[in-house]
C-alpha cells in the first residue's frame, strides 16, 4: 500500500469531519426497515417474466441421491463437482425457469459483470470457453451456466420454476425429505444449500408507493415488454417518456446510461454517489489471457484471488482497478495480513484511501461537465465504505440535455409518491414509469431469514438451533444435529469480491464430504467440540472493524448505518488461505465430520 501524495494531518482532519457530515445527512432512523419485501401485496414484484408461465407436471414422489436448492452458480458447481465424483441422481431445485441465479433474473439494460470474466466464470479449463470480453456481459455469463449444467448432464433431473418449502431430516430412513410449492415431496441422502446471497430483491418503503398510477418494475426483473429493447439497449418505447431510477448502486451504475440514450427525460434520484472508477471493457483473445495452455483459468483466478485476499504475488495477471485497489480492501474483506505497528498501519491506510477517494472526486470534476452536478456526484467516504464501481459510460449520461440528477440526501431519499410521480423537498418530479434499481436483503438467504425451513434431528428448527448464539457450523458448511446437510456460501468462511471462486471451492468441498460419507457408509455431522474449536479459530484473530463501518455512509455493508451483526461470522485471514486450510482439512482431518452408521454426535 503506498501513497505519493500524503495528505497533511490538518487535510485529513477536515476530510473526516466532511465524511462525518456527508454520514449525517444520510442516517434514517428506521435503517434497513426503510425497504420492503417483495412478498404479500408487493409480490407481484418477485414474478418471473422470462419463464412464460408454469408447464404443467405431476408432483414427484420419488428418491434421489442428492438434491441441490438453487440453480445458480453455486448449485451448478455443487452439481457438476458432485458428478465428478461419481455421484448419481443430482437433482437441483430452482424457483427460476432455467439455470443462471443471479444472471437468470438480472437482464436489464447495459448489464456485465464487474469481475474480469476471465476469472468470474468458473470450470473455463473444464469447458474449454474463453469469454469474448475482458468484462463479460450477462448473457454471455447465463449462457455458461447453462453450458456447465449441460456438460455435467444436470438437466434431466432438475426442477425449475419450483420452489423448496421445507427440508425436514427422518431420523428412521436416514434421509431428508423435500417440499415444494408444486406439491413435490421426495426423498434425498443429501441437501446441498445454494441460495444464494442476491435473490430477496428489495423495494424502497416510500410512502403512497402504491397510490403511483404510472408503470413501475425491479430491475431484476426488467419490463421489455414496457421498454422495448434487450440487454444490448434499444429502449425505443421510452422515446417519449419521463422515467426515474431510484438506485445508484452497481445496478444503477449499469442501467442509467442505457436509459439515457433512449428516454425522453431521465431523473436518477441518488441518496449517495457511488465510486465510479475506469472500467476499460474491450474484446480479448484467447492469446491475450494464455488461453493456449492447460490450466490458465486456475492460474489467472488464484493470482486475482491472492491479490484481492492480500497474499504477496510477484504477478498481476488481471490488472485492474480491483487489483490496483486491493489493499484498501482491508476494512471490507477481514483479509489482509498486518505487519509491524498497527498505529502506523491505519495511519498508512487511511492516507492511501484519502489519495484513492480524491482521485475518484477529481474523476467526476473531469467527466461531468456542469459543476453543480459534479459535486452532488463525488462520494465523500472511505473507499471499503461501498461496494466500488466502474464505468466509462454513468458519469458522462449526466452531460445530456435529457438527463437530471436528483439528490435525496437532505430528505434521505424520496419524501412520497403520488399519483402523478414523486416529491423530493419541494419539488413534485411528474413520471410515467419509476424503476427499483434497489437491489436485494444481502446475505438474507430462504434457509437463514426462515422462509425456507429447515428441520434437523427431532424435528429441531436450525433458526432455533442458532437463535441464542448465533450461527453454529464447521468451516460454515455443516452443523451438528443437521445430518448431510451442507450449505454453500454462507457464514462463517470467507469472502471475495469474486464470489463465484468461492463458490466453486465450496462446491469442491461438498462433494469431497459427500463422496467419503458414501465410501465409509458414514453420516456427515460434525461434533459440538469440532464447531466450538471452528469458532474460537473465527474468534481468534476476527479484526475490529465496527469502527470503520459505524463511520461509514449508510449501505448494506453496514446495516444502513446502524451497525453490523456482531459475532466471528468471517474467517478472519482471507478466502485464499480459507481454501488452503480446506484443503489441507480434506488430506488429514475428514473424519472429523463423519459418524459412521449415522448416530447421532454430541
Amino acid at each position: 500500500m503506498t501513497n505519493t501524495d500524503a495528505l497533511s494531518p490538518d487535510a485529513l482532519a477536515e476530510l473526516r469531519r466532511r465524511y462525518r457530515l456527508e454520514r449525517e445527512r444520510r442516517v434514517r432512523p428506521d435503517g434497513a426497515r426503510q425497504y420492503l419485501a417483495a412478498e404479500a401485496r408487493f409480490g407481484y414484484y418477485a414474478e418471473d417474466p422470462y419463464a412464460g408461465g408454469k408447464s404443467g407436471r405431476e408432483p414427484l414422489r420419488d428418491t434421489v441421491d442428492v438434491v441441490v436448492v438453487g440453480g445458480g452458480f453455486g448449485g451448478i458447481l455443487a452439481g457438476a463437482r458432485l458428478r465428478q465424483r461419481g455421484v448419481g441422481r443430482i437433482r437441483i431445485v430452482e424457483k427460476g425457469g432455467d439455470f443462471g441465479g443471479t444472471w437468470y433474473w438480472n437482464r436489464y439494460p447495459g448489464i456485465h459483470c464487474d469481475v474480469e470474466s476471465h476469472v468470474y466464470l468458473p470450470m473455463l479449463d473444464e469447458t474449454g470457453y474463453v469469454p469474448e470480453w475482458k468484462y463479460a456481459p450477462g448473457e454471455e455469463i447465463r449462457r455458461h451456466a447453462v453450458r456447465i449444467a449441460e456438460k455435467s448432464d444436470l438437466c434431466a433431473d432438475a426442477l425449475f420454476s419450483t420452489a423448496v418449502t421445507s427440508l425436514t431430516w427422518d431420523d428412521t430412513c436416514g434421509a431428508w425429505t423435500v417440499t415444494t410449492d408444486r406439491c413435490d415431496e421426495f426423498r434425498a441422502t443429501y441437501v446441498v444449500t445454494a441460495t444464494g446471497t442476491l435473490t430477496e430483491l428489495k423495494l424502497p418503503g416510500i410512502p403512497g408507493i402504491e397510490e403511483f398510477e404510472g408503470h413501475t418494475f425491479h430491475t431484476s426483473r426488467w419490463d421489455y415488454a414496457y421498454t422495448g429493447g434487450t440487454p444490448q439497449g434499444g429502449l425505443t418505447r421510452l422515446a417519449d417518456k419521463r422515467v426515474g431510477v431510484v438506485g445508484t448502486g452497481a445496478t444503477g451504475i449499469q442501467v442509467v446510461p442505457a436509459l439515457a440514450e433512449d428516454a425522453g427525460h431521465l431523473y436518477v434520484f441518488q441518496r449517495t454517489p457511488s465510486t465510479v472508477d475506469v472500467r476499460g471493457n474491450r474484446r480479448t483473445t484467447a492469446r491475450d489471457v494464455g488461453a493456449d495452455r492447460d490450466g490458465w483459468a486456475r492460474e489467472r483466478r488464484d493470482n486475482f484471488l491472492g491479490i484481492v485476499s492480500g497474499e504477496h504475488v510477484d504477478d498481476d495477471l488481471v490488472a485492474d482497478r480491483w487489483t490496483s485497489s486491493a489493499g484498501l480492501l482491508e476494512k471490507l474483506l477481514p483479509s489482509f495480513r498486518r505487519h509491524g505497528d498497527p498505529t502506523a498501519f491505519e495511519a498508512a491506510y487511511e492516507a492511501a484511501d484519502a489519495a484513492k477517494m480524491n482521485e475518484i472526486r477529481a474523476r467526476v470534476e473531469q467527466v461531468v461537465t456542469d459543476p453543480d452536478t459534479a459535486e452532488l456526484l463525488k462520494p465523500w467516504y472511505r473507499y471499503a465504505c461501498k461496494r466500488p464501481t466502474f464505468s466509462d459510460l454513468y458519469l458522462q449520461a449526466f452531460n445530456r440535455d435529457n438527463v437530471t440528477l436528483v439528490d435525496t440526501a437532505d430528505t434521505q431519499g424520496i419524501e412520497r409518491m403520488t399519483a402523478r410521480g414523486v416529491v423530493v423537498g419541494d419539488t413534485e418530479y411528474a413520471l410515467d414509469c419509476l424503476i427499483f434499481a434497489t437491489g436485494f436483503s444481502v446475505g438474507n438467504s430462504g434457509v437463514h431469514s426462515g422462509r425456507l425451513p429447515v428441520h434437523g434431528r427431532d424435528g429441531v428448527p436450525l433458526r432455533d438451533a442458532w437463535r441464542e448464539r448465533g450461527p453454529r457450523t464447521l468451516h460454515g458448511f455443516t452443523t451438528n444435529g443437521f445430518p448431510n446437510l451442507i450449505q454453500l456460501g454462507g457464514v462463517q468462511g470467507a469472502a471475495s469480491v469474486n464470489f463465484t471462486h468461492v463458490l466453486d471451492e465450496h462446491a469442491v468441498h461438498a462433494a469431497a464430504l459427500v463422496a467419503a460419507a458414501e465410501d465409509r457408509g458414514a453420516v456427515i455431522e460434525p461434533s459440538r467440540e469440532a464447531e466450538d474449536a471452528w469458532l474460537a479459530v473465527l474468534a481468534e484473530h476476527a479484526p475490529d472493524h465496527e469502527w470503520f463501518h459505524a463511520e461509514c455512509t449508510p449501505g448494506y455493508y453496514n446495516g444502513e448505518g446502524r451497525g453490523r451483526p456482531n459475532g466471528p461470522n468471517a474467517y478472519p485471514h482471507g478466502a485464499f488461505a480459507f481454501h488452503e486450510l480446506l484443503k489441507a482439512w480434506r488430506e488429514t482431518s475428514l473424519d472429523e465430520v463423519l459418524t459412521p452408521g449415522g448416530r447421532a454426535r454430541t
